[in-house]
Formats: C-alpha cells, structure tokens, sequence
C-alpha cells in the first residue's frame, strides 16, 4: 500500500469516528429532548415526535467536520481553526493530533491561556505526564489560583508517581479550594504512592 493510499484510509477511518460520535451524540440528544417533549405533553416516553425534524443529517456533520479539518490545515495561521480541529480531534480521543493543533495554536498566541490549559488537559488524558506538568505550571504562571489547573497538575504528578510534587499540588489546591471534590481521592492516592516506595 503506497504512502498516499495509507493516508486516505487513516483520514477514512477517522472522518467514520467523528460521524459516529456525532451521529451517535445527535441521536441521544433527540432521544432525549422527545421524551422530554413527550413528557411535558402527558404522552408516554415512546410517543413518535410531534412536529418537525430538528436533528442534523449526518451528511451535514461530516461536511462541516471534513470542512474544519481542512481549514485547520489550509489555514495554519488561523487560532481558531487550530483550535476547533484539535477539539474535534480531542472528541474522538485522538490525543496526539489534538496536541499537534494545540501546539500549532499555542504559536500563533502563546498567551492564551485557555490554549495553554488545554495543552495540560490533553497530555494528561494522553498519559504524557511530563508534558502535561510543563503546561500545567505554565499555566500556574500565568492565574496561581485555578482550581481546574491545580487539580490536573496535582493528578498529572500523581500519574507521573512524584510524591513530592504531588504532595506540593495538593496542599495548593487544598489553600485554593478547601471543599475540594477530588480532595480526598488525591490525598489517598498520594498516601498509596508514599507507601509503596
């Protein structure tokens, strides 16, 4: 199979992702606001839809995501068309293409800080708990007191099995937000790391 041949049938294969994910999301989401409809009209929950069809055909949705795809790539100078490409790639998880955009956004404006959060969000669920840490911080450096942020560097040093550094982003976010939810699973799960060393 020629080089050009394996690159349309990578791109194939993940154009039938995003179309199933959003195919699959749009059916839910019909499901739901029809049992909803239904609900609030005293009909039971399998009543056929009354009025018209809202929902997006399929063909539309895989046109506008071949079409953002491609303007990400046509337009490499374009912030937002790099940033919905590599959302588009994060939906599928599909990580690693996901930070190629990212970082082609962090580029063209290196002070965003919603570009430079996503970059951490993204490492970490990619398991790149290096990578995902030297975002986090930079991140830190530019608002100390995000609680999103303090929790996934807490969780990426977690990953990473750095006690100490783990230790340091848990009582930061611990000053932050108190009340914290992931509080008491980060504290155990440092408790782990500290005594299988």
């Amino acid at each position: 199979m020629s080089r050009e041949n394996l690159l349309f049938a990578i791109i194939g294969i993940l154009f039938g992702f995003i179309v199933g994910f959003m195919f699959a999301s749009s059916m839910s989401q019909k499901q739901a606001s029809q049992q909803q409809a239904a609900a609030s009209q005293g009909m039971p929950a399998d009543h056929p839809p009354v009025g018209g069809q809202n929902a997006q055909n399929p063909q539309a949705m895989f046109a506008q995501v071949q079409a953002a795809l491609e303007k990400a790539r046509n337009e490499p100078q374009n912030f937002d068309a790099q940033v919905q490409a590599a959302d588009l790639y994060y939906q599928i998880q599909r990580f690693d293409q996901a930070i190629e955009y990212l970082l082609k956004a962090n580029q063209l404006k290196p002070t965003d800080y919603r570009t430079v959060v996503l970059l951490g969000m993204v490492n970490l669920d990619a398991e790149h708990y290096d990578q995902a840490e030297k975002w986090y911080r930079a991140a830190m450096k530019m608002k100390s007191d995000d609680v999103t942020v303090l929790a996934g560097l807490a969780a990426t040093t977690l990953g990473k099995g750095d006690a100490k550094a783990a230790a340091d982003a848990i009582a930061q976010l611990e000053k932050v937000d108190p009340n914290s939810e992931d509080l008491p699973q980060f504290r155990t799960k440092l408790a782990s790391l500290k005594a299988g060393k």
